[in-house]
């Protein structure tokens, strides 16, 4: 099969054939059609998040078709469309696996970081997270789902029932979660980077009452705050915006240093906390949702050959919503 492959951080993909995986007991085999870009890519890229498996196919938002399965592998039939998410796969014995939250297992490993991904025709992946999908969304739509989508939902879980809804960084989470949100009644005001007209623009599309730069505070107070900036000064910045009693979520794997403030921004009960990862039960829940908001993910999209140009573009904050390689087998 064909691949682009991480040989080490800093270091540019490369084009590879490699030998089709075969899938064990419990795994299905899948022919990607379509894997999205995430900024947690760029992390592992980067060298931001440590010891990957080397070398590596990226790719955790994977859209494809069950092309062959393991022997105890009973929940998919061959051809059946599916999706594979960032968490690939958990102990199940833990407290943290036996309590609901899988997402703080210690032994868990993730999709296109210790397990290879979808940036390749084919990969294998745990029979227990692998989703089915929604009819009505063609595969560059379904990718970013995965984990977009995914994260995006669980930070705005983590908000509970704010209303004024601040989101910090307009990409691809948030422009998923901005119609959630809007579904569900919630205001929403918008932080690109400064001077970033086209990025505001875009935030006002998707619903959002306002739109300005980062480093500027909203018409009026805040009751959530969710960053999706992987921006570590943005915290305080957020604070200062928070009505009494407000939360600020960091929905990214990955953030620069957090730097010193005043405790006066977090007292008052305001609440400061970070998403780790995803369950099953958000896929489960986001999944059954987003037909019905309906969200509809706005992509760019790439042949498989052009990864490192899709994730130039990202890293520089070019691209309008999300960014999804197509392989040879992606359905037009």
């Amino acid at each position: 099969m064909h691949a682009m492959l991480l040989d080490s951080p800093h270091s540019p993909l490369r084009p590879a054939d490699l030998p089709l995986p075969t899938p064990g007991p419990d795994l299905v085999l899948i022919r990607v059609r379509a894997c999205g870009v995430c900024r947690t890519d760029l992390h592992v890229c980067d060298g931001e998040l440590p010891d990957p498996k080397l070398p590596l196919v990226l790719g955790h938002e994977v859209v494809g078709t069950v092309a062959g399965k393991g022997e105890r592998v009973e929940r998919f039939a061959e051809g059946d469309r599916v999706g594979v998410p960032w968490l690939g796969w958990t102990c199940g014995e833990c407290t943290y696996c036996r309590s609901g939250r899988e997402n703080l297992c210690a032994r868990a490993r993730f999709t296109g970081y210790q397990i290879d991904g979808g940036y390749a025709d084919y990969t294998v992946a745990d029979q227990r997270y692998v989703f089915s999908l929604p009819a009505g969304y063609a595969d560059a739509e379904a990718a970013p789902l995965l984990c977009a989508g995914l994260i995006g939902y669980r930070s705005l879980v983590m908000a509970g029932d704010a209303q004024r809804l601040g989101l910090y960084g307009f990409g691809a989470a948030a422009h998923i979660v901005a119609q959630v949100a809007r579904h569900q009644g919630r205001r929403l005001f918008a932080f690109t980077r400064p001077g970033d007209a086209d990025g505001q623009r875009f935030a006002r599309e998707m619903g959002a009452e306002w739109a300005g730069g980062s480093d500027e505070l909203p018409p009026e107070e805040l009751d959530a705050a969710l960053l999706f900036a992987p921006v570590g000064s943005l915290v305080p910045q957020a604070l200062r915006a928070l009505a009494r009693g407000g939360t600020v979520v960091c929905g990214g794997i990955h953030m620069s240093d957090i730097p010193s403030f005043p405790y006066s921004l977090l007292w008052e009960e305001r609440t400061l906390r970070s998403v780790a990862n995803l369950t099953r039960r958000d896929g489960e829940e986001f999944l059954a949702l987003a037909p019905r908001v309906p969200v509809r993910a706005e992509v760019e999209t790439f042949p498989l050959a052009d990864a490192n140009e899709a994730l130039t573009r990202l890293r520089s904050g070019r691209i309008r919503g999300a960014a999804v390689l197509l392989t040879g087998a992606a359905e037009n």
